[in-house]
Formats: C-alpha cells, sequence, structure tokens
C-alpha cells in the first residue's frame, strides 16, 4: 500500500509553514520581522537571547571562520552539549557556507577522531561538554573552542580560540560532499556501525517546512531542549523548526535534559510542547506522582497544545497514562536520519484522528509498505517501510554499497517492518534485522516489548534472541520495574500469555535495575545482547 505525500496543512488559510529555503537563511524572516523577539533562553540564569543577538553573534564567527583559511563547500566538525555555542556554531557555519557534521560529545577520543577523520574535516569547532562529561581533548585536527557569554541583560559575545591553522583539504568522504549539502549526520552507533549521511539545505528546508505544518508550530511557541542537538529528533524538530516558525527554546543548564529541573525549566520557557524520546517520557510518567501531586494553581504547568514522542517505539498503555498526568495529547511520530528526521506523525486533534499504537500519517513524504519484489502491501499487510520524498537524503558517505542496500529510485528503504491502515496510519512491527527466528516463527521484539511494558508495574522492557540448539533462538527479555513496584516475573510471564502466541511468550525472563540507551534515546540492542543473551543465567534471570 502506498500513501501519497500528505499535504503540509488542512486549511492553507489557517496557518501557513515557514518559507525555509535552508539552514543559512533560517533566521532572516525573524530578523526582518521580529528581531527583538525572544529565540534562545540560555544560562543557568535563564537569560533570554533574541533573534537579532543570535544572528550577530553567528555572522561574527562566520567572519572568523572565513579569515582561518575556510572557504565555501569545507566541512567542520562540532563537539558541544545543547549550549548556546552549539546553535551558535551551527549557524555561524551555515552562513559561512560551510558543511557542519555535529558529533556526540560524550564518545570516546578515539571514536571523535575516528569519525572526523573518516569524513575528513578541515576543523573541529567546540563548545562547553554535558555537565559532568570530559572536555574534547586529542582529536587530531584542529580543535577551535567557541565560548559565548552573555550578560543578565541579554548582552552576548562570542570568543573563538583558533589555534593551528586548518589543513589541506581533499581527505576523506569529504570528497564527496555536493554543493548544496548543509549538514553531516552519523547514524547512530558505534564507530564501526555509523554511516555517515548528507544532507543538503533543500533536506534541511522540507524537513523544518513539514515538521511546522505537521504541529502548526509558530512565534506563539516555546519548548525546552531534551534530545541532544547532534541527532536529527532534537536539532530538527526541536531546534530548528522552532528558530524557523519565530519560536524560542530554553536550553538547560549543562546542556542536558534533567527529570529534576525540567518542569521548572518548561515553566520559565512557558512551553507549549516538547519532544522526547519514550524512555525520556517514561521517566517524567514516573516522576508524575512526585512533580504533580495534589491540586496546583493553573501557573503550575505549562499551557501545553501537544507532546510529541520519536525515535523509538512508544507502547500505547504508556501514552494513555502520560495524557491523562500531562493533560496533553501525546503525538506519536516517525522519522530517520536519512528522512532528515520526520516522515510521519500523528495529527493535531483537530486535524485528523490519533491511533494510539500508530506513529500517524505521512507528513510530506510518500510512504510505502512493501513485500519481496518491493510490490505494494495491502492495507493491514506487514512489509518494510519505504519513504519518498524532497527529505529524504541521496545515500551515505564513503559507503556504495550501503547506498545501494538502502536506497533506489527515490525509495529509502528503512529496514523497518509495519503496516498502513485504510486511512493510511503507520504501524510500525519491529526491524527486520531484530526479527528472531525461533524454530522457523519469526518474532518481532518491538511486539513483545509492547506487551512487556504494558503489564501493571512494568516500566521498560528489552526482547532480544537467546541461542538455543534446538529451535535456534528463544525469546529473552529483561524488563524495568516501575517506582516503587514489586512484580514476580511469573506474574508477568502470566500476563504474557494471554496476549502473545506460545512462540513469542518469552521462554528466560530477568527483572533488572536498568537498561542500555544509546546516545539518542532507544535502546542499545547490541549492549542488551552483550549483557544477557550468551548468558545461561543472566542478572536475574529465570
Amino acid at each position: 500500500m502506498t500513501v501519497p505525500a500528505a499535504a503540509p496543512v488542512r486549511d492553507a488559510q489557517r496557518y501557513r509553514p515557514p518559507a525555509v529555503t535552508g539552514l543559512g537563511g533560517l533566521l532572516d524572516r525573524q530578523l526582518r520581522e521580529r528581531p527583538r523577539a525572544r529565540a534562545l533562553v540560555v544560562t543557568g540564569d535563564r537569560v533570554e537571547l533574541s533573534y537579532g543577538a543570535l544572528a550577530g553573534l553567528a555572522d561574527d564567527v562566520a567572519g572568523r571562520l572565513g579569515g582561518r583559511g575556510l572557504r565555501r563547500g569545507d566541512v567542520v566538525g562540532l563537539v558541544c552539549a545543547n549550549t548556546v555555542e552549539f546553535v551558535v556554531a551551527l549557524l555561524a557555519g551555515a552562513r559561512a557556507g560551510l558543511v557542519v557534521a555535529p558529533v556526540d560529545p560524550a564518545l570516546p577520543e578515539a571514536e571523535v577522531s575516528a569519525r572526523l577523520e573518516a569524513l575528513g574535516v578541515r576543523a573541529l569547532l567546540v563548545g562547553p561538554p554535558a555537565g559532568g562529561a570530559a572536555p574534547v581533548g586529542g582529536v587530531r585536527v584542529p580543535a577551535w573552542t567557541l565560548r559565548v557569554a552573555v550578560s543578565r541583560a541579554g548582552a552576548a559575545s562570542a570568543a573563538l580560540d583558533a589555534g593551528a591553522p586548518a589543513p589541506p583539504d581533499g581527505r576523506g568522504a569529504a570528497r564527496e560532499l555536493a554543493a548544496d549539502d548543509a549538514l553531516v549526520l552519523f547514524t547512530p552507533g558505534t564507530t564501526g556501525r555509523a554511516k555517515m549521511v548528507p544532507l543538503t539545505h533543500a533536506n534541511v528546508a522540507a524537513s523544518v517546512r513539514n515538521i511546522c505544518a505537521t504541529y502548526e508550530l509558530g512565534p506563539g511557541d516555546a519548548t525546552v531542549a531534551v534530545m541532544p542537538f547532534f541527532h536529527g529528533h532534537g536539532l530538527l524538530a526541536a531546534l530548528l523548526s522552532s528558530l524557523a516558525s519565530g519560536g524560542s527554546v530554553l536550553l538547560p543548564a549543562r546542556g542536558r535534559f534533567s527529570a529534576h529541573t525540567f518542569w521548572d525549566d518548561m515553566r520559565a520557557a512557558g512551553a507549549t510542547w516538547f519532544t522526547a524520546v519514550p524512555t525520556i517520557h517514561e521517566i517524567l510518567l514516573d516522576r508524575s506522582a512526585v512533580d504533580h501531586a495534589g491540586p496546583q494553581p493553573a501557573s503550575y504547568r505549562p499551557p501545553l497544545k501537544f507532546v510529541r514522542s520519536c525515535s523509538a517505539p512508544l507502547n500505547a498503555a504508556t501514552q494513555r497514562a502520560l495524557e491523562r498526568a500531562l493533560g496533553a495529547p501525546l503525538l506519536s511520530a516517525y522519522g530517520m536520519t536519512e528522512s532528515t528526521h520526520q516522515a510521519a506523525s500523528e495529527p493535531l486533534p483537530h486535524h485528523g484522528q490519533l491511533k494510539h499504537g500508530s506513529v500517524g500519517r505521512a507528513t510530506g513524504v510518500e510512504l510505502r509498505v512493501v513485500g519481496p519484489g518491493g510490490r505494494p502491501c495491502p492495507a493491514g499487510a506487514e512489509g518494510e517501510v519505504w519513504v519518498r520524498g524532497a527529505t529524504v537524503a541521496r545515500g551515505y558517505l564513503a559507503d556504495p554499497d550501503g547506498t545501494e542496500r538502502g536506497f533506489g529510485d527515490g525509495w529509502l528503504r528503512t529496514g523497518d517492518l509495519g503496516t498502513l491502515d485504510e486511512d493510511g496510519y503507520l504501524f510500525l512491527t519491529g526491524r527486520i534485522k531484530n526479527l528472531i527466528n525461533r524454530g522457523g516463527e519469526k518474532i518481532s521484539p518491538e511486539r513483545v516489548e509492547d506487551v512487556l511494558a504494558g503489564c501493571p508495574g512494568v516500566a521498560e522492557a528489552a526482547v532480544f534472541a537467546v541461542p538455543d540448539a534446538t529451535y535456534g533462538q528463544r525469546v529473552g527479555a529483561a524488563v524495568v520495574l516501575s517506582r516503587g513496584e514489586s512484580v514476580d516475573p511469573e506474574e508477568i510471564l502470566r500476563y504474557c500469555r494471554t496476549r502473545l502466541a506460545a512462540f513469542e511468550v518469552p521462554d528466560r525472563l530477568a527483572v533488572v535495575a536498568s537498561l542500555p540507551h544509546t546516545a539518542k534515546g532507544g535502546l542499545d540492542r547490541p549492549a542488551v545482547h552483550a549483557l544477557y543473551a550468551d548468558r545461561p543465567r543472566g542478572p536475574g534471570l529465570t
């Protein structure tokens, strides 16, 4: 089944998405019409920084980058927490015509160096690390430190400590970059598995327009940066879409999410929405009894219009519980780095039905679910999810085999399994590479995880294949209990037996204190497998 690209908006007279053409001109409209409006809220003092001040900082740093010998089309790395320095460096690079490659600041130095060298960056822009993290050092390219000072009155200045000059270009995958490229994002994973995805200014502009149109973002909206900016979720959905639409973003103190300060940040920002991964939603739900205990004045909670979840499956039970706790609709969305983040989302309630368990409808792209040979599946039939549209990248850098497998005829072959219903809503059922083969029965770990997470007392679950001499593989699971809960493993298995086929019910179950996650916030399946799959009796296994 193929679903054509959804219209940007239902009523073009009611809402028009921003006319963005690329990353370099992202602030242009606000500079013309609202230069004194709030763009960012920064530092522990929550100082407001206007669009005019932000653009001035970006232009200042852009000029300094040009003065260090960088030319249009050169690629620079960016290692920084979610601070004002990240935003200034990103916009400065774009306004100087550079291609910016954000890198996870929590990676070991060897991995940071490996990614930068594989790409062939000419310099590395370094900002403050996330709270508690070690500063970046030891990378084998010139590292230029950027610091931004913001006074309580909102006056700001930037200092770029540029030491060694940029080396000659012509190295690494940067030679494959095109004239319109704006960003290179790394897919989640270790150095050996991470892929380099080039995104053009047109990709970025299309994604930002689609996100803004989906949620009708505008100057009256504000959010708190929860997700890291080195991935598409935080970068495209939270930061760039807010700035393009004239809204504002609060950057938490120390540059990272904190459950302890989150609601204070939301109230300080006057936030109307936020976006996060299911893991963070689970944390907020777990704390809701403390954070929202008893009746509160109307000013206690921010004026939420909606909450968004993306980057990993969110089980329907958690979605309903969060909506009750927060008093706002929770919209599930779907996207990948290769599709410049968002490809589908549940609509705002006044634009369509919310279907819990789905990730909504196509947002400005075409969605197709295909079976063998690339033939579209009928409604309700499972197949691989394909995406086509202006947000889809052209492929991977320095990986022709990966590009050939993942891209073709304009379609991105996502590797995700799913179904489309008659209304064009996408329901994800798993990842092709994650399927467990138990004696010929193909089992989706994501489906089993969804059932496990719906069990009363269970906060999170991970399902994995356990080697077995008879069946080839059996089903293993590890679960984290909600705070203060005490649930017997056999009780959890009984719950599963009434909701899963016999071959899907876990043969082994571990109750654990926590599960490993990637920097993006999704479940770290290789780490889970290493911890539990190859052990006859892992910690807590029954």
